[in-house]
């Protein structure tokens, strides 16, 4: 059974052949620099600190690898776009995850945006490269809890605007029925 119930970080990887030694199937956090990949691991498996968070973009640098109830793994990649310092590092997430991408052990991508805002061109970018090279995933719109009523409508409007008619999962990590509905995606994602 899955149930989230029991996560340990495992290693930093800066490369998939730096990955731990397992045959494990593997679901990947992507988004831009501070978008809540780490807020939403945590969120996952219910504890405050077992990702590392931080409030100023380009924090998570490497491949961080977390096991969850011995069976995969939940992989939070580094952000793109922009970090702290103000330097675009778009040309560093893709030479770290070029080879990513081609993992047989990739079951599913846990596509993130940020709901505060437009789309980035990095996003529409991503979202092509997904289609194109055929991996499942889910679409959440993070930190829908800073929205009010008409913001959520412009969210709405926006993704759709951007991606089209596709199902996406609006989130905050604080917010129990959208992260259950994640947890069974990722199930869902993991038993293919």
């Amino acid at each position: 059974m899955i149930d989230f119930a029991k996560a340990t970080f495992i290693k930093s990887a800066p490369t998939l052949k730096d990955r731990p030694e397992t045959s494990l199937n593997e679901i990947c956090f992507i988004g831009k620099s501070n978008v809540g990949k780490s807020s939403l691991i945590n969120a996952l498996v219910k504890r405050r600190n077992l990702a590392h968070t931080s409030s100023k973009p380009g924090y998570t640098k490497l491949l961080n690898y977390y096991l969850i109830d011995d069976k995969f793994y939940l992989v939070d990649a580094p952000g793109y776009g922009y970090t702290a310092s103000g330097s675009k590092h778009l040309d560093n997430f893709s030479k770290m995850m070029e080879t990513y991408f081609d993992n047989k052990n990739l079951k599913g991508v846990v596509f993130l945006v940020d709901s505060r805002h437009k789309m980035s061109e990095d996003d529409k970018l991503f979202y092509s490269f997904i289609l194109d090279k055929g991996i499942p995933f889910v679409l959440v719109a993070t930190k829908v809890d800073k929205l009010n009523q008409s913001e959520k409508a412009k969210m709405k409007k926006n993704v759709k605007e951007v991606f089209g008619d596709i199902e996406f999962i609006p989130t905050s990590k604080d917010d129990n029925r959208s992260i259950d509905k994640i947890k069974e995606t990722i199930v869902r994602l993991v038993l293919g």
